[in-house]
């Protein structure tokens, strides 16, 4: 039996945008890849990420936020920051053969109004399910052999 690929998704606080990437991940890939997520300083799932989600079918509700320091003993064939100061503040992935940045808006940051702010997490959701299709659409044209730990980057 193939082993799949674990794909990390890596944020800032692993409160909204990485955790709706692992959802999609999950969702639109079977069981092709091992989908996860994690942040530099987790706090929580962002109870509006989740009730977003749910609009398109896809349940995070029971996803928990991770710290990245819990992920540095798994070995990820894939590790993706979706913003930038996740990116700055990764630590190494010496082990991960493909190493992956989508600069993401933040939807916390979105002004306080309730309507406007879920139309900003509707928007940031629909970027991150064009990403993550992007994502697998591209990992299936390649069809890396991961248990190689010593590819280029």
């Amino acid at each position: 039996m193939e082993k799949k690929p674990k794909v990390l998704f890596l944020s800032t606080g692993n409160a909204t945008r990485s955790q709706m990437a692992e959802g999609y991940l999950r969702s639109l890939a079977g069981d092709k890849f091992e989908a996860a997520s994690a942040g530099i300083e987790a706090t929580a799932l962002n109870p509006l990420a989740a009730e977003v989600m749910k609009e398109v079918g896809v349940d995070i509700s029971g996803q928990k936020a991770k710290n990245v320091k819990e992920s540095l003993k798994e070995h990820f064939g894939y590790v993706i920051t979706v913003c930038d100061s996740a990116r700055e503040r990764a630590p190494v992935f010496p082990f991960t053969p493909f190493l992956g940045h989508w600069s993401v808006y933040d939807p916390e940051t979105a002004p306080e109004h309730p309507e406007e702010k879920r139309n900003v997490f509707r928007r940031v959701r629909d970027e991150i399910r064009a990403k993550v299709e992007s994502f697998i659409a591209e990992a299936e044209k390649q069809k890396p052999d991961l248990t190689k730990t010593a590819m280029a980057r």
